[in-house]
């Protein structure tokens, strides 16, 4: 649980970019900002469990652009201690901006970690609308890499790293490895939606596969059937049919016919068969040359 407070404090203070340490009334105070109040609670809840006193909560409205509600929780008591216990802050070497190593080095508290990373500063792209990706922002490179090597190094999550604006972003692109970690954050719920809407992504992408690789074959078809009708049409205006070998002329009446057919189903229907679709083709080219030299 501790953890967890950790993790969502480092983001979010970062994301703001604004102090977080203050004096109120002559006492050291620590701010943690949010728009989302699921967070502000959860850090609420944290603190009174963690340390037995209840922060400060304070809503107010920002007045630029959406105009959203933003969520302070104050922390004004054991300031200094509280630091140093999440190892977020320690009098010899200031702010620590990775993940300690007793965090790393245990995939139980990894996994704690990551929740409040991921709820922080986590995104997930709708699989719906959009290509398959999920990140986590970080305002040091080296915090990033850290979350990258937690993410491989215990759940195989083929976690990358990317520079993004004035920070950077550990991201995943793979629908599979998107569920897998939404699932290792506790995020079921939105690991079985996840997975119900890339399901039905997928379906459709297969129908339209299917749908456009149909109708590419029929406009293959009719194209070549066109261009046989054309041909034997041409026959039979410069020399006739009869002039022909029985079995050319007997398929080139049955193409005029039944220019609809693909050469499967004149290979089967044909009068004089059925016949292999190589026997059907090889006719066909024969008149095609005997059209050719007609031209």
């Amino acid at each position: 649980m501790l953890i967890y407070f950790k993790e969502l404090f480092i983001l979010t203070h970062k994301i703001i970019r604004s102090p977080v340490l203050s004096r109120h009334a002559g006492q050291m105070s620590l701010d943690i900002v949010t728009e989302n109040p699921a967070i502000a609670r959860r850090i609420f809840s944290l603190i009174k469990t963690a340390y037995g006193f209840e922060p400060q909560l304070i809503v107010t409205r920002k007045m630029k652009l959406k105009k959203n509600h933003q969520y302070l929780v104050r922390v004004a008591q054991q300031v200094p201690e509280i630091m140093e216990d999440l190892q977020i802050y320690s009098p010899e070497k200031g702010f620590i901006t990775g993940i300690p190593d007793k965090i790393k080095h245990s995939e139980q508290r990894s996994m704690s970690y990551l929740r409040g990373a991921f709820l922080a500063s986590g995104s997930v792209n709708n699989p719906e609308t959009s290509r398959y990706h999920l990140e986590i922002y970080c305002t040091y490179s080296n915090h990033c890499e850290d979350l990258q090597e937690i993410m491989n190094k215990y759940f195989d999550l083929n976690a990358k790293v990317t520079a993004r604006r004035s920070g950077s972003i550990v991201y995943l692109k793979e629908a599979e490895k998107i569920g897998d970690f939404l699932h290792v954050v506790g995020a079921v719920n939105a690991m079985l939606a996840f997975e119900d809407l890339r399901i039905m992504r997928d379906m459709r992408n297969s129908v339209n596969r299917l749908v456009n690789c149909d109708t590419a074959n029929l406009r293959k078809t009719a194209s070549a059937a066109a261009k046989q009708v054309e041909d034997i049409e041409l026959i039979d205006e410069k020399q006739g049919l009869d002039s022909l070998p029985e079995k050319l002329a007997s398929l080139a009446r049955f193409r005029l016919q039944h220019p609809e057919l693909s050469l499967k189903e004149l290979a089967q229907q044909v009068p004089d068969g059925p016949i292999s679709k190589s026997g059907v083709n090889h006719r066909l080219k024969k008149l095609h040359e005997i059209a050719d030299n007609l031209r």
